[in-house]
C-alpha cells in the first residue's frame, strides 16, 4: 500500500494536552478505516525527517474534515511540521521496553538494562498514559530496592540533557516539599552566589502545592529558560532559579511526575531518583537535601526521613555526588505567605532585611545556606552560617539576587490579589496544631498556583495565643468566586489550626 492511503494534511488542533501528544481525526477518514485505527489507538505520524507516537482521539461530527488530522499542542511542538505539511500514519512497533513493564507489575526485580530501555521509550512517548501507570504504580512504596532505586536514576539521567561545568564545585540544593510557604530557595541561592560559588538551580512548577519555587521565582523574573541562556547567566552571576522544565536535564522525570500527580503516590525511590537525576543532570557536585518532617508534611515520622536520608545518600554516592541532608521542622507553614506572590514577597522581604519580614523563613534560609556553605570543598567547618548571616545583612545577598533576575530578563515586583478576606478563630485559646494540607488546599482553591496572586496570608504560629475573631489568616484571590470558594472550605474545616482553651 502506498503512503497515499495513509496520509493527511496536517493542522493545529489548538488544544493543550500537557505533555501528552494527542492527534484528532475524523472516525471515517481513509486512514481510520485502512489503518483499524479506533479512539485511544496509539499512532505513529511521520512528516518530513520527524516522527512522533501520539494518542489517537477520534472526532464524531463534521467540525474535522476527512482529509485533515489535528494536532494537539504537544504533538505539533514535537512533529514541527511547516505550513501545508502532510504526515503518514502508521501503527508504531511495540515499545521495546514491553517485557520490563511487564516484569516489574508482576513484582520482579530489573537490572539497568531494564530501567534504561523503559526511560527511553518513556522519553520518546513510545509508553501509554496506561502503560506508564502501571509502571509508577509497580515501583510505588517500597517495591524499589537500593540497587534498582540507583539504576532508575542513573537510567533517568542517560535519557537527558547533561550540564558540564569544567572543574571546581557546583553546589546545589533541595526540599523534598510538602511544607507551605517554604520558600528558602531563592534566598539560599542569592547567598552562596554572593559568596563566591556557583549554584544553578533547576526548581519545579507545582505539582500538587500552591506554588513551585519556579512559580514564585517566575513572579519577580523570567524562569523559561533553555540550556544557553541558563548557562550564560550562571557564568555572569554565579547562579540562577529557572525552571526545569525547560532545559531537559531528566524529561523522563517530567513525564514521570505528570502521571504521578493524580496519583499522589509516595514512592521514596522514585523521589531519590527524580531528585538525584537533576541535581546530576545540572552538573552538581555538592547537594544538600531539606527533608522536613511532620505529621502534615510529605515526611511525617524520623523513622521515614531515616529511611529516605539512607536512600539518598546511598544513591548520590553511587553517582559521585557529595550529598548531606540537613532534617528540619515540618510542623507548621514557613513564612507568612502560601502562594507564588506571596511567597515571593516573603523571599524579598527577608533578602531586604525589612524588620517585618519572617523570621522562620530568615532563619530556615540561613541554616541551609550555611550547611551548604559549609559543605563546599575547603571550608572550615561551622564558620558557613556566620558567613551567610553576614552576606546576607549586608544586602550582598539581595545585590546578587537583583543582579540574577536582570540577567534572567529582569525584576518585576510581586503583584497582589484583587479581593482578600480573612478566616477567623472561632473560639479564644492557644494554637496547637497546624494542618499543612488543607491550609494548602485552601490556597489552591482561592487559585493558586494559576493565579500568581492567590493564596493566603498567615501569621499565626504554634504556640501561639488568639482570640474569638481575631483572624487566623487571609484569603487572597483574584476573583469573587475563587474567593468565596476558598473561604467556605476553611470554614468548614475548623480544625485547619487546632485550638486548645488556654488554662
Amino acid at each position: 500500500m502506498s503512503d497515499a492511503h495513509s496520509r493527511l494534511r496536517l493542522v493545529r488542533a489548538g488544544i493543550d494536552t500537557y505533555q501528552q501528544p494527542v492527534i484528532y481525526m475524523h472516525r471515517d477518514c481513509h486512514v481510520c478505516r485502512s489503518e483499524g485505527f479506533t479512539a485511544l489507538t496509539r499512532v505513529l505520524a511521520r512528516s518530513g525527517d520527524r516522527e512522533v507516537v501520539a494518542t489517537l482521539n477520534v472526532v464524531v461530527d463534521d467540525r474535522l474534515e476527512l482529509d485533515v488530522a489535528a494536532l494537539s499542542e504537544s504533538a505539533w511542538t514535537l512533529l514541527q511540521p511547516g505550513s501545508e505539511a502532510w504526515a503518514v500514519f502508521s501503527h508504531p512497533e511495540p515499545p521495546a521496553s514491553a517485557p520490563a513493564l511487564r516484569a516489574k507489575v508482576f513484582g520482579q526485580r530489573l537490572g539497568e538494562a531494564d530501567f534504561l530501555a523503559l526511560m527511553r521509550d518513556t522519553v520518546s512517548n513510545r509508553l501509554s498514559d496506561i502503560e506508564l501507570t502501571a509502571f509508577v504504580t509497580a515501583c510505588a512504596g517500597d517495591r524499589l530496592d537500593k540497587e534498582e532505586t540507583v539504576a532508575l536514576t542513573k537510567a533517568m539521567l542517560a535519557v537527558g540533557e547533561r550540564i558540564d561545568w569544567g572543574g571546581g564545585a557546583v553546589l546545589d540544593k533541595h526540599c523534598v516539599g510538602g511544607l507551605p510557604g517554604n520558600r528558602t530557595t531563592p534566598i539560599v541561592v542569592a547567598i552562596v552566589a554572593a559568596a563566591g560559588h556557583r549554584i544553578p538551580k533547576t526548581s519545579s512548577r507545582a505539582i500538587t502545592s500552591p506554588a513551585g519555587t519556579a512559580d514564585a521565582m517566575e513572579v519577580m523574573a523570567p524562569v523559561a529558560l533553555d540550556l544557553d541562556t541558563m548557562r550564560r547567566v550562571v557564568e555572569r552571576e554565579g547562579g540562577c532559579i529557572v525552571w526545569g522544565g525547560n532545559v531537559r536535564l531528566s524529561p523522563a522525570d517530567d513525564v514521570l511526575i505528570r502521571i504521578e500527580r493524580p496519583l499522589d503516590f509516595d514512592s521514596d525511590g522514585q523521589l531519590v531518583a527524580s531528585v538525584l537525576s537533576k541535581k546530576a543532570a545540572a552538573g552538581s557536585t555538592h547537594v544538600l537535601i531539606d527533608i522536613p518532617i511532620g505529621p502534615t508534611a510529605k515526611v511525617r515520622s524520623s523513622a521515614a526521613a531515616a529511611f529516605l536520608e539512607a536512600r539518598l545518600l546511598a544513591t548520590a554516592q553511587a553517582l559521585g555526588l557529595d550529598l548531606s541532608v540537613l532534617l528540619t521542622d515540618g510542623l507548621q507553614p514557613v513564612g507568612y505567605g502560601i502562594g507564588p506572590a506571596l511567597e515571593a514577597r516573603d523571599v524579598l522581604s527577608v533578602l531586604r532585611n525589612d524588620a517585618a519580614a519572617p523570621r522562620d523563613l530568615r532563619s530556615r534560609a540561613l541554616d541551609l545556606a550555611g550547611a551548604l556553605l559549609d559543605a563546599a570543598p575547603g571550608a572550615a567547618p561551622g564558620n558557613g552560617r556566620t558567613l551567610a548571616c553576614m552576606l546576607l545583612d549586608s544586602s550582598a545577598a539581595l545585590r546578587k539576587f537583583l543582579a540574577i533576575c536582570e540577567a534572567q530578563g529582569g525584576f518585576t515586583e510581586p503583584g497582589v490579589a484583587q479581593h482578600t478576606r480573612p478566616v477567623l478563630a472561632n473560639r479564644t485559646g492557644q494554637i496547637q496544631r497546624i494542618d499543612n494540607r488543607r491550609l494548602a488546599k485552601v490556597a489552591k482553591l482561592a487559585g493558586a498556583p494559576g493565579s500568581a496572586t492567590a493564596g493566603i496570608d498567615s501569621r499565626v504560629r504554634i504556640g501561639d495565643s488568639i482570640q474569638a475573631g481575631e483572624p487566623l489568616f487571609h484569603v487572597h484571590a483574584q476573583s469573587p468566586g475563587e474567593l468565596e470558594y476558598a473561604f467556605e472550605y476553611a470554614s468548614a474545616h475548623p480544625d485547619i489550626f487546632e485550638i486548645g482553651v488556654t488554662q
